[in-house]
């Protein structure tokens, strides 16, 4: 059986004690037990670890990196023991988060609450913003986005997927009437974006083709929230998520229209964080609360924000 760890721990008790006889008392070890155990560590690696050749042991160059990186690894061994024993209960520090407005106030917030109620000791430091941060830049360990992913190397959740509907308020619709067509949209008030990576276009069928129909309106705002506020004052129409504003549908505080003429694409929403070996404990257990409560939320609509149970999320992914 392969026994590295049990090695490992000896040789590290080796060093610490200074001599072989001192680890063995310590182990409940014969000497020569413990002295074999080292030597199979060096016949595997193929290098000396410890001169023998005073009284008092010393480590080459390789035994001490061996030892300096033996003590970390068990160290991480026996955090991770403690952590899995705890439940996690126990974990602390901040979690920075970034989402775009309407996620957050939609899907995330509403969520805190039982995340709170699991690890109280965690602080939640929440941005929302509808502009793209950067998370080495930023110091976000955590950042919810809706749309295609660009290469990197962050780590990419998938949360679900999202489709855009344009929509107005009932009064709206009723002073300037219901567009009908594609072309329609060049006699209304299209709400629009300001941000960097927006463009004042809409991506719509027209036939069998999709076309980015260029749209004019009077509002350019920095988040969908804004948007989707003056849609519902009768500013206007508004091109936003479903998870945004299916509610308002259904409650008939806003109105679908084009649902037969605009391009069905849906856009996917990940949850994305930093790679490495090691994620943060703090963020490994807010990433295993919200991803699949969120799933939840995205696969059964935004109306219902009551907690699902904890189930086993999807592995995580690199982004290509």
């Amino acid at each position: 059986m392969d026994n590295r760890v049990g090695e490992m721990r000896v040789f590290v008790r080796v060093v610490e004690a200074g001599s072989f006889s001192q680890a063995a008392r310590h182990l409940g070890m014969t000497p020569s037990t413990v002295s074999k155990l080292v030597g199979r560590i060096e016949e595997r690696m193929g290098v000396r670890l410890v001169e023998r050749s005073t009284r008092r042991l010393s480590l080459t160059n390789e035994g001490q990196l061996y030892f300096e990186r033996s003590g970390a690894l068990l160290g991480e061994l026996d955090d991770l023991e403690r952590e899995i024993a705890q439940g996690g209960a126990h974990a602390r520090g901040t979690v920075r988060v970034n989402a775009s407005v309407a996620f957050g106030v939609r899907g995330l917030l509403p969520l805190l609450p039982g995340f709170w109620e699991v690890y109280p000791e965690i602080v939640v430091d929440v941005s929302l913003s509808d502009e793209i941060v950067d998370l080495y830049l930023d110091r976000t360990d955590v950042a919810f986005r809706v749309g295609a992913l660009g290469d990197s190397n962050l780590v990419a959740r998938k949360v679900g997927t999202a489709r855009r509907r344009i929509v107005a308020s009932p009064a709206y619709l009723k002073r300037h009437g219901t567009p009908r067509t594609v072309e329609d949209l060049d006699h209304h008030n299209c709400l629009g974006f300001n941000f960097r990576r927006s463009v004042p276009v809409w991506p719509l069928r027209q036939g069998a083709r999709v076309v980015d129909r260029t749209v004019r309106g009077s509002l350019l705002a920095n988040n969908g929230e804004t948007v989707r506020t003056m849609a519902l004052a009768g500013v206007g129409l508004a091109r936003l998520a479903d998870f945004h504003v299916d509610p308002d549908i259904e409650s008939g505080r806003l109105v679908e229209v084009l649902a037969d003429e605009e391009h069905s694409a849906v856009e996917d929403v990940h949850a994305l964080h930093l790679g490495g070996p090691r994620v943060p404990q703090r963020v490994r257990v807010f990433l295993d609360h919200m991803v699949p409560r969120l799933q939840s939320f995205m696969a059964r609509g935004a109306g219902d924000h009551l907690p699902a149970p904890h189930r086993a999320v999807r592995g995580p992914t690199k982004v290509p």
